[in-house]
């Protein structure tokens, strides 16, 4: 693409972010920040939330997994559907009850002080490298694709796309991102939507034809019921890690939630869930649809493959294969993607630490406003140095690691969750720091030697359950009688 077609997109789209910034930020205060004044229209609210759940890995992965998994991702997304519920009628009611702006206070008031500080610790942590993770493999392709051809150092793009996500959060927080999610949603739709309809016109496909031609090439499988013990793709590990994954990544999660508390109240937060948990199943079948025609379209016109899956969508959409708006559109929806999971995210952490490990929620506006300030900017530098030293790493092997590492620190989340609304049992609240860390290395342990000690039991998404039912089982243990 030309140089300085991308300087005016760009520079465009941030204007954009800019303007919304300035314009919900008038007036802002900690409130506003933490919980949008509790304002938030529920349906902006459902729509943003697509953005914010699919992220920029899902927006470049989702599509390169048909050609390992073909639709089975959908078997998860019915999980998904049931987790929801759960967050919808348990743990929502119980936020506003309590009246919480870090959800972790709950475990504070039922448990004690160590619960508190292990729970909002393990979500710092794992939000801190899985923001930074996330933003450095869509920040890679955006180098690759864009700012290597201008000249533009990697460690300039990046500063100067933290630096942007700062301006535009660190004054209206969530009250900010309640609007840009708005907007980031759309490109990543309308990217997609586009890349579809001229794979289409060019394929000259519709309707039960593209289902046709899908199956034919053995890619439009979605349920899987054979050989539970060693098949990751089962229809039973999917679901059920499909629901678990939402109760603890969502439910459980001070980014998620944070959006859900900004509503102006229990009755419309229930229904933005509801509504954005039933978009989430077609946007994530277009998605997979779009891996499947990405296939076909390849296969028809002599294209090879990338040698990784998740290169499929970049690699079609910026070779000059499809027509330049497609193009633009892409790298938009990109850009929008890495915005989505990022802003969102470092408003998310402010607040738990300023809150959960500070404890400055009732120290006064102007101090609080000082503290999370400071908290927003140190934040911004800690995602630039992960960034900066994933690149230096430059083993895609490791970022892989490390996003099962932040997911493995959500296990210990859903037991003490778990533990604490399904018993009426005390705990010795000290030993909890020691439990959050046993029950993922327990974890751990027990899925590196499962094909050896358990008949060759191969684990996939219900990994997560194990390692809260583990997290839960120790915390049965340290239990106080009465």
């Amino acid at each position: 693409m030309d140089s300085l077609l991308i300087t005016i997109i760009l520079a465009s789209y941030f204007g954009v972010l800019i303007l919304i910034s300035s314009i919900t930020a008038k007036g802002a205060n900690n409130q506003s920040f933490f919980l949008g004044n509790r304002r938030s229209p529920w349906y902006v609210v459902a729509f943003g939330m697509i953005g914010a759940t699919l992220s920029g890995v899902t927006f470049i992965s989702v599509p390169g997994w048909v050609i390992s998994s073909q639709f089975a991702y959908m078997q998860m997304v019915t999980g998904y559907l049931v987790g929801y519920q759960v967050i919808i009628y348990f743990l929502l009611p119980l936020y506003y009850r309590l009246g919480v702006t870090s959800i972790y206070t709950y475990l504070q008031q039922r448990f004690g002080f160590w619960s508190y500080r292990s729970g909002s610790f393990f979500f710092i942590l794992s939000r801190t490298i899985g923001a930074s993770a996330r933003l450095f493999i869509v920040a890679s392709v955006l180098q690759l694709t864009i700012f290597d051809s201008i000249g533009v150092p990697f460690w300039v793009s990046v500063l100067v796309t933290i630096t942007l996500i700062w301006l535009y959060t660190f004054r209206g927080g969530i009250k900010t991102i309640i609007w840009t999610d708005l907007l980031q949603t759309f490109f990543m739709l309308l990217a997609m939507g586009l890349t579809l309809y001229f794979i289409f016109k060019n394929l000259s496909l519709s309707g039960r034809g593209v289902w046709e031609e899908i199956q034919s090439r053995h890619l439009g499988q979605i349920f899987f019921f054979r050989d539970f013990v060693t098949n990751r793709l089962h229809f039973v590990k999917y679901f059920f890690g499909g629901m678990f994954i939402t109760i603890a990544m969502t439910g459980l999660d001070q980014d998620m939630m944070q959006k859900n508390l900004s509503c102006k109240s229990l009755k419309e937060s229930q229904k933005n869930m509801n509504w954005f948990s039933l978009l989430l199943v077609p946007v994530n079948f277009l998605f997979l649809l779009l891996g499947a025609m990405l296939l076909i379209y390849a296969s028809k016109q002599g294209i090879a493959l990338p040698a990784s899956s998740d290169d499929l969508f970049p690699f079609i959409v910026t070779q000059g294969y499809l027509p330049g708006i497609v193009m633009v559109a892409f790298m938009i929806g990109l850009i929008a993607a890495a915005f989505s999971s990022a802003d969102s995210a470092l408003t998310a952490l402010t607040t738990s630490i300023s809150v959960d490990l500070l404890g400055k929620v009732d120290s006064g506006e102007q101090q609080l406003r000082r503290v999370r300030h400071r908290v927003h900017l140190v934040l911004s530098l800690v995602i630039l140095a992960f960034i900066l030293l994933f690149r230096a790493l430059n083993d895609r092997s490791i970022i892989d690691t490390l996003f099962t590492i932040a997911g493995y620190t959500y296990g210990p989340l859903l037991g003490l969750f778990g533990f604490g609304l399904l018993t009426k049992f005390k705990i010795n609240d000290r030993l909890v720091p020691v439990i959050v860390v046993i029950a993922p290395l327990c974890t751990y342990l027990i899925q590196y030697f499962s094909p050896l000690f358990l008949g060759g039991y191969v684990f996939g998404f219900e990994l997560l359950l194990l390692n809260g039912l583990l997290t839960f089982g120790f915390l049965w243990l340290i239990k106080k009688a009465g």
